[in-house]
């Protein structure tokens, strides 16, 4: 179902503001890992936060972002993988936030446009993917769709 442009205008500053949090979170869990190498709390709550970032932008139809969010979350998901998260691993996944904040930035507020050559999500991932010992087309997550929920409810 396409996004009215009008709820859209007065829903992304909320979006924004709530993708920032998120990301940040994120970022703690990252530094986090630095000090303690593969904390599993630490690893499940960047999976929760990435799950939930990618819910609220596809409720804005900000599917680069979505899609960015649940690609970085297949790859860490430890249910179906070890995942060893060691030093250049977790340089990849900075790498990774690092974009997510500047394409949170590039958004057009206006119109929700995201002008964006893929290919640097892309080498992010691929480096990730490498990085964690996964190929980066084994992503379960970014091929399906998320089960909608409205978009002030809780993930």
């Amino acid at each position: 179902m396409p996004i009215d442009r009008k709820d859209w205008v007065h829903r992304f500053p909320e979006f924004l503001v709530e993708a920032e949090t998120l990301l940040a979170k994120s970022e703690e869990c990252l530094s986090h890992l630095q000090l303690i190498s593969n904390d599993r709390d630490a690893i499940e709550c960047m999976l929760s936060t990435l799950l939930k970032l990618a819910r609220r932008a596809e409720a804005l139809a900000l599917e680069s972002i979505s899609e960015f969010s649940l690609h970085i979350h297949s790859l860490l998901d430890l249910n179906h993988a070890r995942v060893d998260l060691h030093d250049q691993a977790l340089q990849a996944l900075q790498d990774c936030f690092t974009l997510m904040a500047w394409q949170l930035e590039l958004v057009d507020q206006k119109t929700g446009q995201l002008s964006l050559d893929e290919s640097e999500q892309a080498s992010l991932i691929e480096a990730l993917a490498f990085q964690v010992g996964q190929s980066p087309i084994q992503s379960p997550l970014a091929s399906k769709r998320l089960p909608q929920l409205p978009y002030s409810g809780q993930a």
